[in-house]
């Protein structure tokens, strides 16, 4: 038997480990030999993790919360370490499998090799080098000691073997979140903010900001919001707001009839909203993935990203964050000139079978 430790942080994770969920429960199914535990570090407290938000992914509760959230990098990185070791003592396991790049999939990768368990990273060798963001550390750090690669593209294949990676460790599988999203496609669902105000199918702009470099400065997220607003003719601006970024605007007091900040959506309600939007601004590396797909033209106020392939391949245009580049790619999309883009090779949402079929060939575990 086969035994996998699955690590989930913040929200964004159960995205990524509820489809391998599924694969091991087909597995299972078909009588394979595997069995798992989920572990749920607590890094991210989120009052929308209640049992709605299981439900919509269609998992199971974590088998444990670690509850470890709260404090500065380093207070929260000891806190995960320190329960995940007593964790992984008392339920041992062949292998831990980490997604993404948030502190808990760094914490749980150190512990699990300090204590010799094999490690497999998911969505391992992206990279936007830029070292001031703190997913890019946890990137490198998790990739330095990981065992396994299960990657989204040829480019992060590229970045490992560039960084001494043997190839036969390195298994381009395609995107977690990609069979997340084509999963739950048909089950989207409206957010209130549709009959509430009226909303139209591609006659609405989608926001999401929440990254440091946009909304710490006030005077840089009024900036861009009032760029946004100005030339956006018409249309209705839907924006979840991140809690980091409600304390900050409450101070801002920018206010238009047609910017709508709203609470954070539930997966299924945040999806319906984006698939039948005209467009998506973000600061977000998940939503440039999940626009390309749903082919909805993404403008992404970051100097750099982690997932060229949705610009080379995708919807998505890195527009980096000075506010004066929002008016020409306005222009762009409101004349009707925006690209159209296609999907990355093997976004299927068939990308957690391969990873579980792939893990029962090892034989090393």
């Amino acid at each position: 038997m086969k035994k996998i430790t699955l690590i989930a942080g913040a929200r964004p994770n159960f995205m990524k480990i509820a489809p391998i969920i599924h694969a091991i429960k087909a597995a299972q199914h078909d009588g394979k030999e595997i069995s798992y535990r989920l572990v749920h570090t607590g890094q991210h407290y989120d009052k929308k993790m209640s049992g709605d938000f299981f439900d919509q992914l269609e998992i199971p509760k974590p088998d444990v919360n670690l509850e470890a959230g709260g404090g500065s990098q380093a207070e929260q990185t000891a806190a995960i370490m320190m329960r995940f070791e007593s964790e992984l003592l008392n339920n041992p396991t062949h292998l831990v499998l980490v997604v993404g790049d948030v502190t808990s999939t760094m914490a749980c990768a150190i512990v699990a090799q300090k204590l010799h368990t094999k490690v497999a990273h998911v969505e391992g060798g992206i990279r936007s080098g830029d070292w001031t963001m703190p997913e890019e550390i946890n990137r490198l750090v998790t990739d330095a000691i990981s065992n396994y690669f299960f990657t989204t593209s040829e480019m992060a294949n590229t970045n490992l073997m560039q960084s001494g990676i043997k190839e036969e460790s390195i298994f381009y599988v395609g995107n977690t979140m990609i069979d997340s999203l084509l999963k739950q496609r048909p089950r989207f669902r409206k957010p209130q903010i549709w009959g509430k105000i009226g909303l139209r199918e591609k006659n609405y702009i989608v926001m999401t900001l929440h990254r440091p470099a946009n909304v710490d400065q006030e005077s840089q997220l009024k900036s861009l919001l009032e760029e946004i607003i100005e030339h956006s003719s018409n249309l209705p601006l839907i924006f979840p707001v991140h809690p980091r970024t409600a304390n900050i605007l409450e101070r801002l007091n920018v206010v238009h009839p047609r910017l709508h900040m709203i609470d954070p959506l539930g997966y299924l309600e945040f999806n319906y909203l984006v698939e039948k939007s005209k467009a998506v601004i973000t600061d977000s590396g998940g939503i440039t993935e999940e626009t390309t797909v749903m082919g909805i033209p993404c403008m992404t106020l970051r100097d750099n990203t982690e997932r060229p392939e949705t610009i080379t391949e995708g919807t998505n245009e890195l527009l980096g964050t000075d506010p004066q580049a929002i008016k020409p790619a306005m222009e762009k999309l409101l004349s009707g000139n925006w690209k159209t883009g296609g999907i990355p090779h093997l976004w299927d949402g068939k990308t957690a079978i391969r990873i579980i079929d792939k893990i029962l060939e090892f034989n090393d575990l």
